[in-house]
């Protein structure tokens, strides 16, 4: 088994069990099952914002621990006063080290877009990500098949939630254009190797449909990268490592919006 396979099995494991902790009648009592979630496509596009998607990731499988002690309050909302769209914010423990908590932290601060950013593969998980007031979720092409993927979308439109569909490679992205998708993201990464290149970007921009949002995810850490990635249709840019790996990511989350401003002029 490799890494992500390894993820899979645990996550089958803890959606299970979450069930029994918390019955899908429980989650449906939030209060955020009777407001509308917030577009994050809209988000993205605004012209006043910068298209970036900053992420709350406190580890990662490739990097091991990058910031254990940020605080999600003063992150997420230094993320917005910096200039960011939307905001990420991983759920995942094992792997990721996030947790409900975090998401519901970050919503109780912020009135933005926020992306529920785990291994989805399960439709209580979409049901339990609206409860925690996520106004969109991650679906992973590489751990779906593209029925599975339709199925999940499905039912997070009918929450009023937005889907983003996650790519990695040529044979996802034409596997799942009718996934129904409203942001389709490119990850740089590449799942086997680890190795990091934004020339998939690149290559699958002229694959993707206008009537999405197209999103670049990691290994964007200049703002010289966001500038030519937008020559090739890009709106949305996910950051979370370049900014979580300092002591205060949101100082260097402005730091870098500073840039990419001036830059754009």
């Amino acid at each position: 088994m490799n890494i992500l396979d390894k993820i899979i099995a645990y996550k089958r494991t803890e959606v299970e069990e979450r069930k029994k902790q918390q019955p899908v009648k429980l989650l449906e009592s939030s209060i955020y099952f009777s407001t509308l979630p917030v577009s994050m496509k809209k988000y993205i596009c605004r012209e006043d914002k910068t298209g970036i998607i900053a992420e709350f990731k406190r580890k990662s499988p490739s990097k091991g621990v990058i910031n254990a002690h940020a605080p999600v309050e003063r992150t997420t909302i230094g993320y917005l006063q910096a200039g960011a769209s939307a905001l990420s914010v991983l759920t995942d423990t094992p792997s990721f080290g996030g947790s409900t908590d975090d998401l519901m932290t970050a919503r109780k601060f912020n009135f933005c877009p926020i992306i529920r950013k785990d291994f989805t593969i399960d439709e209580y998980q979409v049901i339990e990500a609206k409860s925690m007031g996520a106004d969109a979720i991650l679906l992973i092409a590489a751990v779906l098949d593209p029925q599975q993927s339709r199925k999940l979308a499905d039912l997070a439109h009918s929450f009023g939630m937005e889907v983003l569909l996650e790519v990695h490679d040529e044979d996802e992205l034409k596997q799942n254009l009718e996934a129904g998708a409203d942001l389709i993201g490119v990850n740089n990464r590449n799942l086997k190797t680890f190795e990091v290149s934004i020339d998939i970007s690149k290559k699958l921009a002229p694959m993707i449909p206008d009537s999405v949002v197209k999103v670049s995810e990691s290994g964007i850490s200049s703002a010289d990268t966001i500038i030519e990635l937008r020559k090739h249709g890009y709106r949305g840019f996910l950051m979370g490592e370049n900014f979580m790996k300092h002591d205060h990511p949101e100082k260097a989350a402005m730091d870098f919006m500073d840039e990419l401003r001036k830059k754009s002029i």
